[in-house]
C-alpha cells in the first residue's frame, strides 16, 4: 500500500516549501517532492532577494504585502535571521513615457494598501543621492518593501514546515500521476507511489511537463536571466533601484545592495532566451554595466566577483497562473511566477492552504479570480 497524505507538493522552491509549512500548519498532511538533493536548488538559489508588493496588479500586491509581513517579523517570532533589510524600492523616470506609466499606476496601488508616493528629482535624490540627476524627473518610492536572503529563507521555511509536521522527499523525480475519473489518487516517483487527493504543481519553471502528466496544458516557458554580485563596500545604498526603460537587448534591471555590502544586480533580457540553459554569456555584464554606471556613476570602480544565470517561469501576459485545474480534480496549480516567486512565497504559500482547506476569503477570492488558469491570458503586466 502507498504512504497516505491529504496533500503533496511537486518542488520544494520558493512556492512549494512556504507551501508545505502552511498546509502543515493548517492541518493538513503533506509530502514534498523534489528530484534535487535539498531545498530551494532551482530557481531559488539563483533569484537576487528582492521582495516588493510595488506591482500593478491588486493580486500581487495583496500577496507580497503578506509575503513582506511574514520576512519582516520572521526573526522576532522564529529566531532566523534571513538578512532582511527594508531598504525600500524606487522606480526611476528619465523619461515622460516611465513618468506617465509610474504616476498613472499610483491609484490602483495606494487602493490596494500599498506605501507607495511618487517623488519629484530633488526628492528622489534625498533617498538616493548617488542617482545621476540629468535628466531625472523622478519616481515612485515604496519604503516597506525590501530583501532577504533566498537560501537562508528557503532553509528557514523548510526547517518550520517539519516542525510543523510536513515530509520531505529529495532526489525523486515524479514520473507519473494516478487519476481515477478524472480524479487524482497519487503520485509516482522513480522510487515509489504516494497516495493523495490533492496534489500541487509547484515546480516553477519545471512545470508544464508535469501539468501534462494531469491532461493539464499551462503556458509557462523557462526565460533565462543572468544576474551578478561585486565585492562588499561599505553601505551606501538602501533600496533596490529599477530602470525601466527599454534599450536594445533589455527591458529593464535592477540592482542594490545587500545587507552584507555586495551590489546585486540583475537585467531582463529583450528579446526573451527562452529554454533552460543556465550557462552565463559574455554579453551580459558589458551590457548592464554600461546601464548601472550611466544611472549611479560611483558603481564605475566596483569589482565584479561572480555571475550566474537562472530561469524564470514565464506567462504570456507576466502573472502567475494558481488555482484548481478542471481537467483533474484536485490538481492545484501553482506555476509561472515569472520571476517572483521568493516574494511571492510565503503569501501565495498561506493562500493555498485556505485554497486547500476550503476557507478562503473574499479577497482571496478576488486574487484566484485575476490569477485563473483559465482567464484570458492578454495583455502584460506593467511592473514585471
Amino acid at each position: 500500500m502507498p504512504d497516505r497524505y491529504d496533500a503533496i507538493v511537486i518542488g520544494a522552491g520558493s512556492v512549494g516549501t512556504p507551501a508545505a509549512m502552511s498546509l502543515a500548519e493548517a492541518g493538513v498532511r503533506t509530502l514534498v517532492l523534489d528530484d534535487r538533493a535539498s531545498v530551494g536548488q532551482g530557481s531559488n538559489k539563483t533569484a537576487i532577494g528582492g521582495i516588493r508588493a510595488t506591482h500593478s496588479d491588486p493580486a500581487k500586491i495583496r500577496l507580497c504585502l503578506r509575503s513582506l509581513e511574514v520576512f519582516s517579523t520572521w526573526q522576532e517570532l522564529h529566531g532566523d535571521d534571513l538578512e532582511w533589510s527594508r531598504g525600500g524600492y524606487v522606480f526611476v523616470a528619465y523619461r515622460e513615457r516611465e513618468e506617465g506609466l509610474l504616476k498613472d499606476l499610483l491609484a490602483t496601488q495606494k487602493q490596494y494598501g500599498l506605501n507607495i508616493e511618487w517623488l519629484d528629482r530633488d526628492g528622489l535624490l534625498q533617498v538616493i543621492p548617488d542617482l545621476n540627476p540629468d535628466p531625472l524627473i523622478g519616481g515612485t518610492f515604496s519604503p516597506a518593501d525590501g530583501s532577504a536572503s533566498p537560501l537562508l529563507s528557503l532553509h528557514a521555511f523548510y526547517s518550520q514546515a517539519r516542525r510543523r509536521g510536513a515530509e520531505f522527499r529529495f532526489n525523486e523525480r515524479v514520473i507519473g500521476l494516478d487519476l481515477e475519473a478524472g480524479r487524482v489518487r497519487g503520485v509516482r516517483t522513480n522510487k515509489g507511489w504516494y497516495a493523495a487527493g490533492v496534489v500541487i504543481n509547484a515546480a516553477g519553471a519545471w512545470a508544464a511537463p508535469l501539468a501534462r502528466m494531469a491532461g493539464v496544458g499551462v503556458a509557462v516557458k523557462p526565460d533565462s536571466h543572468e544576474a551578478a554580485i561585486t565585492e562588499a563596500v561599505a553601505p551606501f545604498l538602501k533600496p533596490m533601484v529599477v530602470d525601466i526603460r527599454p534599450v536594445t537587448g533589455s527591458a529593464n534591471y535592477y540592482f542594490y545592495q545587500h545587507a552584507t555590502g555586495q551590489i546585486v544586480f540583475c537585467l531582463t533580457p529583450s528579446p526573451s532566451i527562452w529554454g533552460e540553459d543556465c550557462r552565463e554569456t559574455s554579453g551580459f555584464l558589458p551590457m548592464v554595466a554600461r546601464r548601472m554606471v550611466d544611472l549611479m556613476p560611483r558603481l564605475a570602480n566596483i569589482r565584479v566577483r561572480r555571475t550566474w544565470r537562472g530561469l524564470y517561469p514565464m506567462t504570456p501576459d507576466g502573472f502567475p497562473i494558481v488555482g484548481w485545474s478542471r481537467e483533474a480534480e484536485g490538481y492545484l496549480l501553482a506555476v509561472g511566477m515569472c520571476g517572483q516567486g521568493f516574494m511571492l512565497g510565503p503569501g501565495l504559500g498561506e493562500l493555498l492552504a485556505r485554497v486547500v482547506t476550503r476557507r478562503t476569503t473574499e479577497s482571496d477570492d478576488e486574487i484566484l479570480a485575476i490569477l485563473s488558469p483559465y482567464r484570458r491570458l492578454a495583455g502584460q503586466e506593467a511592473l514585471k
